[in-house]
Parts: C-alpha cells; sequence; structure tokens
C-alpha cells in the first residue's frame, strides 16, 4: 500500500479515583509487591503482557473505556486501596537498625554494579550479576538499611535472542524509549537537569543522572547520551557489555568516577563503598583524587579510601576479569594522574597481575584498593584466595584476605505466588519475617502431601502451557509446518500424561557443561522414552554475541532436539529472560546444573528452584556445596583427580545419567495409590525447608551489613579522623615495613625439644633480624599442625610468642611459654609478619617469613 505509516500513541486519561496509579508505575516495588503488580494486570492482563509487563508504559497503552469501567468497578476500587495501603505502609516505616548494625544517622551504603536486574521493564542486567544486584538492592529496602545504588542507564540493555531453524542464535537489539522506563531525570536546586562530567581523551563527556525508585532506596543511572555531547561519547551508554575494549573502559570510567560524582552532586556522603565485581573500581581512583586535592599525600589518601571500600568477586574463571592494554589505559586515565601524585606507571602496577602481563586488571586494582574482599560461595571464597593469592604472595592462600558471602536469591521476588497463598493460610502472614529462622521453616513438613502436590502440579502446569505458546511461536516463525509442531511440542499438551520436567537454564558458557548429558546419547534416548515414566528436557538461555563455543552449544541441543529419538522429549526455548526464569525455577521439577568444577561461583538460579520446592541435580560446586544436605536432592561430586577433561566429562555424564536412571526417575515414578510419590514430595520439602532461611537475599545482605559494612565505616572513620592522622600514621608504617621486610629474617634461639609431657610448658627462643623494625611492629607465632588419613594439614594450634627485649647482636628476641592443648604427634613451624593496630586484616601487606 502506497504512503508512510507514522506511529500515534493515543494516551487515556488516568481517572482522579485512581491517579495514584501512576506513582505506582514509577516505584519498582511492583517487581516484588504482587498486589501492586496484580492492579495492572487485572485491568488488562493481555495487554500487561504485550508491554512486557511494565505497567508504566501500559499506562499509556490502555483503553480509556477499560480505566473509566476500573475507576467505576467496586472491587477493582478495594483492590487499589488495598494497594496503596500496602504501598504507603511499606514507605512510611522506619524499621529499627538493630538488625542490620547500620546506623541511618551516621552511614550510608552506596553499591555500585554495571547491571540491575530488578525487573523485565528495565532492562539494564544481562544475567546472574545483574539479578544478584537487584535482588541485593531489594533486600536493602526491605531491612531499611541506609543505601543507594549506582549503575549506568543503558539505551539497548543487553541483546535479545531468538534461534533460528538450523539452530543459530540470532542476536537483536531493543532500544528502550525514556518514556517507557520507570526513569525520572534528577534535577538540581533550581529545577535544571543534573549534570556531572568525566573527562576522556576527547574532553569533558556530560553525564545526566536518573532516578529510580526502587522501594525504600534509590538507584541512580548515568547516561551519556545527552546533546551536548559528541556522537561518538552519547554511544558511551548505549549498550550493557557492547562495543570493543575501548568502549567497555569507556563506560567503566564513566561508572566509576562518574558515579562518584554523581553522589557528590547529589549531596550523598556514603561512608562504605562496596564495588560489586572490578568493573566500577576506578571509583577509587576518584575517591583519592578528592583527597589528594586537598592536600593529603597519595599512600595516606589511598589508607582512608581503601578502608571503606569493600570489594565482591563473582567469576572464577580468569576471562571473567576485566584487563585493559597499558597503552589504552594510560592514554585514559592520564588526565587523573597529576591529581593524585604518582606517576601513571606507578598506578599501572596496582592493576598489575599474572594473567595481565602487559594489562591493567581490574579485580587486581580492586582487592589492593580496598579493605574487605569477598567471594560469593564457600567453594568460590576459597577458589578467588587462591586465583588472587599474587596480592598477598607470602600468605598461605587459605588465610589471604579473601572471605566469602554465599550470594541468596529475594523471596518475595522468586516465590511462586501459589506458594505465598497456602504460606499466608497455613501459617499467617508472619512467614515473612521469618526468612532468616532455620527452626521456623521446619514447617514446612506440616503442609499436607495432597495440599503441596497439588501446589506443584499447578505450577507445573502454567510453566508448560508458557513453555508450548513460546515454542511453538518459535518453530512457526522458522516456516515449521502444524504436524511437525504438535510433535515437538507433543509432552507439552495438557492431556498428555504429565512428565518428569528436567531444567536448564542459564547462560550458555562452555564450562557450564550444557551437553553434558549428550556424551551417552543412546543412554539418554532410553531413558526419555520409557512410556511409562516419560521425561521431559528443557533447555534455555543465551550465549554472548562474541562466544562462537557457547553458541555452538546451542546448535548442539537444537540439533539433538530435532534428531527423532529426542524430538519432543528435548526443548530448546528461545529468548531466555527474567519471566521465562521465574517460570521455569517455579514449575519444573528437577533443576539441573553441571558446571565444570570449581568454575561456578554461586549459582542462584539453583536457589531459586529450591526455595519454590524444586529439586537440584548439581556438581557439588558453589551454594550447592554448601546447601546438598543428602535428603533436599542430588550431589554429583566433581572429579579432581589427575585427569584430562575429556575424561571427566565423560565420567560426570555417566554419574548423571546413573543418578537420573537409578534414583530420579524412580523415586519420581513410584506414586502408588497416591497418584504421587511420598518420597519426592519429601525430598521436595526438604529442598524447600533448607534453602528458605539460608539462601535468601535477606540473609545475605545482613551478612554483608554486619561482617563488611560496619566493619569498613569504622575503619574508614577511623583512618579519616583528625584530618586522616591514621590514614597517614599506617601509610607510613606501611612504607617502612616494605622497605625493610627483604632483610627481616628468623633464627632459633635454642634447639626444638622432640617430646614434652602432658601437662609440661614448651619453651622456644627466636631470634629476629629485624632490619629496622621494632618488636611491636612484629607478630612471631608457632603453629601445631598434624596430618588427617589423606595427608591433608589441619591446625591443631597456634600461640603467640612475646618480645624479650634485644640481644647484644641487635636481634629482637621473642620467647614462648606455652602448653600444647592436644597429645599425639604434630609439627611446629614458626613464622612472623608485620602487624599494626589499624590493620583491616593481619595479613593485609601480603608479608610472611618463616623459621
Amino acid at each position: 500500500m502506497p504512503g508512510t505509516r507514522y506511529p500515534l500513541e493515543v494516551q487515556p486519561l488516568i481517572p482522579q479515583r485512581l491517579a495514584r496509579l501512576t506513582e505506582l508505575a514509577a516505584d519498582l516495588l511492583y517487581s516484588w509487591n504482587r498486589s501492586i503488580r496484580a492492579l495492572f494486570v487485572r485491568l488488562d492482563p493481555r495487554l500487561w503482557e504485550q508491554c512486557g509487563r511494565n505497567p508504566k508504559l501500559m499506562l499509556r497503552r490502555v483503553a480509556q473505556s477499560r480505566l473509566d469501567e476500573a475507576a467505576a468497578d467496586p472491587l477493582f476500587l478495594e483492590e487499589y486501596q488495598r494497594a496503596l495501603s500496602i504501598y504507603d505502609t511499606y514507605h512510611a516505616v522506619r524499621l529499627s537498625s538493630k538488625r542490620t548494625d547500620i546506623d541511618p544517622r551516621t552511614d550510608l551504603v552506596a553499591y555500585f554494579c554495571a547491571e540491575f536486574g530488578l525487573h523485565e521493564s528495565l532492562q539494564i542486567y544481562s544475567g546472574g550479576l545483574g539479578i544478584l544486584a537487584g535482588d541485593h538492592c531489594k533486600a536493602a529496602s526491605d531491612l531499611g538499611l541506609p543505601f543507594v545504588a549506582v549503575g549506568l542507564l543503558y539505551r539497548q540493555g543487553y541483546f535479545t535472542q531468538t534461534i533460528d531453524a538450523q539452530g543459530n542464535q540470532i542476536v537483536g537489539t531493543a532500544p528502550a524509549l525514556l518514556a517507557d522506563l520507570p526513569v525520572t531525570p534528577v534535577c538540581d536546586h533550581e529545577g535544571h537537569e543534573l549534570r556531572v562530567s568525566v573527562t576522556l581523551p576527547g574532553g569533558l563527556v556530560a553525564l545526566k543522572v536518573w532516578r529510580v525508585a526502587a522501594g525504600r532506596i534509590r538507584l541512580y543511572l548515568l547516561d551519556s547520551d545527552v546533546p551536548e555531547n559528541t556522537s561518538a561519547d552519547r554511544g558511551i551508554t548505549c549498550q550493557l557489555y557492547g562495543g570493543d575494549r575501548d568502549t567497555r573502559l569507556r563506560q567503566e570510567i564513566v561508572l566509576g568516577i562518574g558515579g562518584v560524582r554523581a553522589l557528590r552532586a547529589l549531596g550523598l556522603a556514603p561512608t562504605v563503598w562496596h564495588i560489586n565485581e572490578g568493573h566500577p573500581a576506578f571509583q577509587i581512583i576518584e575517591r583519592i583524587r578528592e583527597l589528594t586535592t586537598q592536600g593529603q599525600d597519595f599512600d595516606s589518601a589511598m589508607e582512608v579510601v581503601a578502608a571503606g571500600t569493600v570489594f565482591t568477586t563473582h567469576t572464577p574463571v580468569p576471562a571473567g576479569h576485566d584487563i585493559f592494554d597499558q597503552e589504552l589505559f594510560g592514554r585514559y586515565l592520564e588526565p587523573y594522574v597529576a591529581d593524585l601524585g604518582i606517576t601513571l606507571d606507578e598506578l599501572k602496577s596496582l592493576g598489575s597481575s599474572p594473567i595481565s602481563q602487559g594489562g591493567f586488571n581490574m579485580t587486581a586494582f580492586a582487592l589492593r584498593a580496598s579493605r574487605l574482599h569477598n567471594g560469593v560461595s564457600r567453594i568460590h571464597g576459597g577458589v578467588a584466595s587462591r586465583m588472587e593469592a599474587y596480592v598477598w604472595p607470602q600468605i598461605p592462600w587459605m588465610e589471604n584476605p579473601v572471605g566469602y558471602v554465599t550470594n541468596g536469591v529475594h523471596v518475595a521476588t522468586f516465590l511462586a505466588h501459589e506458594w505465598s497463598s497456602l504460606f499466608d493460610v497455613r501459617f499467617g502472614s508472619e512467614w515473612r519475617n521469618k526468612l532468616t529462622e532455620a527452626d521456623y521453616w521446619a514447617r514446612i513438613d506440616t503442609i499436607p502431601d495432597h495440599s503441596y502436590w497439588s501446589v506443584h502440579q499447578s505450577l507445573k502446569g502454567a510453566m508448560l502451557e508458557a513453555v508450548q505458546k513460546r515454542v511453538t511461536r518459535q518453530h512457526r516463525r522458522n516456516g515449521a509446518g502444524e504436524g511437525v509442531i504438535r510433535r515437538l511440542t507433543r509432552q507439552l499438551e495438557p492431556d498428555a500424561k504429565t512428565p518428569l520436567v528436567i531444567g536448564f537454564a542459564r547462560r550458555f558458557a562452555t564450562y557450564k557443561r550444557a551437553g553434558l548429558l549428550f556424551e551417552d546419547p543412546k543412554r539418554l534416548a532410553r531413558l526419555l522414552n520409557d512410556p511409562d515414566r516419560p521425561v521431559l528436557l528443557l533447555f534455555a538461555g543465551k550465549a554472548h554475541p562474541h562466544d562462537h563455543p557457547g553458541q555452538n552449544l546451542i546448535r548442539l541441543i537444537h540439533e539433538f532436539s530435532r534428531s527423532p529419538e529426542f524430538e519432543g522429549k528435548v526443548i530448546l526455548i528461545e529468548g531466555y529472560d527474567l519471566a521465562l526464569a521465574r517460570r521455569l525455577v517455579t514449575g519444573v521439577d528437577v533443576w539441573l546444573n553441571t558446571p565444570e568444577y570449581p568454575l561456578e561461583a554461586s549459582g542462584t538460579s539453583g536457589q531459586k528452584a529450591a526455595i519454590n520446592g524444586v529439586v537440584n541435580l548439581s556438581v557439588l560446586d558453589g551454594w550447592w556445596g554448601e546447601g546438598y544436605a543428602g535428603d533436599n536432592g542430588w550431589g554429583i561430586c566433581p572429579h579432581k583427580g589427575p585427569i584430562d577433561n575429556d575424561q571427566r566429562t565423560r565420567e560426570e555424564s555417566a554419574e548423571v545419567l546413573d543418578i537420573l536412571e537409578q534414583q530420579v526417575v524412580p523415586l519420581y515414578f513410584n506414586a502408588a495409590e497416591h497418584g504421587y510419590s511420598r518420597s519426592w514430595i519429601a525430598m521436595s520439602k526438604a529442598a524447600m525447608r533448607r534453602a528458605m532461611p539460608v539462601f535468601n537475599a535477606e540473609r545475605m545482605v545482613l551478612e554483608y551489613a554486619r561482617d563488611y559494612y560496619r566493619k569498613a565505616a569504622g575503619h574508614a572513620r577511623q583512618l579519616a579522623a583528625d584530618e586522616a592522622a591514621g590514614g597517614r600514621a599506617l601509610a607510613r608504617w606501611k612504607r617502612q615495613v616494605s622497605s625493610a621486610w627483604s632483610g627481616v629474617r628468623l633464627e632459633r634461639g635454642q634447639d626444638i625439644p622432640e617430646a614434652v609431657k602432658v601437662g609440661e610448658s614448651l619453651h622456644l627462643t627466636v631470634l629476629v633480624h629485624g632490619n629496622g623494625l621494632r618488636p611491636d611492629d612484629l607478630i612471631v607465632e608457632c603453629l601445631f599442625e598434624s596430618s588427617d588419613d589423606l595427608g591433608e594439614v589441619l591446625l591443631r594450634d597456634q600461640a603467640p610468642f612475646v618480645a624479650d627485649g634485644v640481644d647484644g647482636e641487635g636481634r629482637l628476641v621473642f620467647r614462648l611459654d606455652h602448653e600444647p592443648r592436644t597429645s599425639g604427634f604434630q609439627t611446629l613451624r614458626i613464622r612472623a609478619y608485620p602487624y599494626h593496630a589499624l590493620l583491616a586484616h593481619r595479613f593485609e601487606l601480603g608479608c610472611m617469613v618463616w623459621l
């Protein structure tokens, strides 16, 4: 047809009776409050889905007649008033700081991250890191933590995914319109839009600051797409993880340096700065620069800034750490060096690491310029300690300052509405205030099996229906005929015999091994095609556009899904997003996770499944290494011996198939006369009972608050007091130790006895060549160790020596009088390390000598 089509949106007028719908649509509290969300769904369920579950967009497109009907509908008005009451109460209540130990009158936590996944209506996230950051924000809001977050406002966010008829991942982009997003420009006191700027090689780049309301907290997003910038600079915040290394470096300068400047322009003075992964670490440079331009030297400024900084690392994969070429780094950071009072080479040295020869490693820099650091599970904490041990070269990796806080998921976001309703009926509303009380959740076992099974079957049916619609649309677009589509989706039909459904949904990175089950396709086919015990495998996930091996995995799954023995039994779903994730983690029976050990940092999708009673079948890595208890799922023991990767893959694949064939499938189909397996329900209840109070975001944020934020705030205040007297003293002492340490060594003062009797004291003397250090600059201690049956060294006891003057040759004398606490054969080791009362961690300097 001739002529051009021009878009025209005729926007309705919100009736006065419903005027506050616009307020509810502008606060992401809707992303975890179902009463608020339900208002928009009730207005027009179909439009809600068409608008991507975006309330702000929906209010511009809903029919005027529907709004008028709702304004005259007593039932809708009742729900509207109830939602407003919940919303107003949530914001009005001022929670006590007793739970968090963070006083809002004196402290503020600033949380920086490159992505935030609060809801699909604000697509500034790509995956696990962003969803975790979103859950952190929501839990901080629920706890009343004094907290602000800082990120970037991407116009495109992460890519959209379709899969063609050959199994190729097709990357698309969906630029967001600002009018559609729950964001508001920040204005200054005169009503002008707030601007801050950063210096890049081409000059100043202006940044607009946007505010996102998320319950009690605020998220501030920086945006370079403003008229006063060049077209190149306007594109800096165009796409999440898009572009080349140059673009990535520009984004990280905007996030880190621009983020600090935005908070200062807002009049905010954080006392704790939490860097979530290495991307925002340049904020440390800006905070140091603020102090050096006020007259402090770099070293003392660094101590003050580092004391208030918490750094969380998420990836155990070396390729996941940002490393910038030193020439590129120098070109971009040189404008900031003059204010720091150090040379560019000195700044570059802070980002050096064994894996970044000739490059600047953001993780290495963040570790050196922060004092509290953590991985995101117990296993990952150990992996990170080993990976980053070069920062503390003389310290045994298991004792270095890297700790861990195991990730958790936001229950109100990911617990299915059906479970919430059942809990309300069975337990009353108090369960929402008991999320960290393990004893409370023993009452899961009191839910009648038939009620429990009914809820799960309802969720499973809704999930299968949603998957059927997606997959049908996917195959129709790819040209498949209706007969083929029926064959490919026959297990999803409502009248089909309900299969055991196994879900695998996550990023298609090679180390996550999506193809592990297909190492023995004939055996897998036999397992899936038993007519009496049908099994369905659902796969979903995206591969990074530059990750060609990951895209090959998608093609591999697609090829198997279209082969005769797997048609309708293996289903690959395109367009993995938050909405699909919520469906899968609440509706499948088994959550499968098969990473290559120990490369799964945490794996929060398994936690989301577990709180919904879905049973995990996972490699004992990440959170599952802590969560597996024998009765709540199945653990795949990683093969750690001296075997190559191919052999390890074959052996672990065989183990997964063994577990499925011999345990999972028989247990699920042991229905007897009840129509369901009581043993399966017992395992499902155990999964929920164990996961709910431990692996939730409230517990996670409380742990950060008590063990990290409180310490950081107190230590930073201590070093900054009296015009940074503590910071200067500590920096001065560290320089002295650094200069002297190469000359420090230990000598025995006398022979060490080979045996003592129980009740006798061991008397030892150590002579220390201090190279100018004083006795109170050092700790000398004795370790008492033994070995277990596997040859692992176990620490039985440790005892400090006491300084006892200086001998005639100028050596520092240290003596020990200690009665061993346990009998039996053991070994002694003696070591010394520098000590100062203002250190955040006793091994902070990475210095240690052994006798």
